[in-house]
């Protein structure tokens, strides 16, 4: 560690490959069986979902259309939300989409979105 140009002493170096990791609980799920860990990411993709419907405001942009029927229901589900120049799409298979409408306030939202 040098002095800086400020008479300060510089940052110090980070060793390599040490990094913060974002989510301890994430950081084990190469451990698991890999059922669960895809579960477990389901689950946080449609709870990501459901937060930005439920936050998106009125002049979000709202779409679910099935994809394919064979040889499973996919569903795409795309958010909008122009004032922020973002665009979500996402791709669910049916049981994730009805843990997805499981909420009172997003089936709010999608069937303000239909009519």
């Amino acid at each position: 560690m040098g002095i800086g140009p400020y008479g300060y002493a510089g940052r110090p170096m980070r060793p390599p490959g040490s990094y913060k990791i974002a989510s301890r609980s994430r950081a084990f799920d190469a451990l698991l069986d890999p059922r669960l860990r895809g579960a477990r990411r389901v689950r946080r993709i449609v709870e990501s979902l459901r937060d930005q419907i439920v936050d998106g405001g009125q002049e979000a942009g709202l779409r679910i259309r099935r994809v394919f029927t064979t040889p499973r229901e996919i569903f795409r589900v795309e958010i909008e939300r122009p004032e922020l120049g973002y665009q979500r799409t996402t791709l669910l298979d049916r049981e994730a989409l009805e843990a997805l409408l499981a909420v009172d306030d997003v089936r709010a939202r999608v069937r303000s979105h239909l009519g």
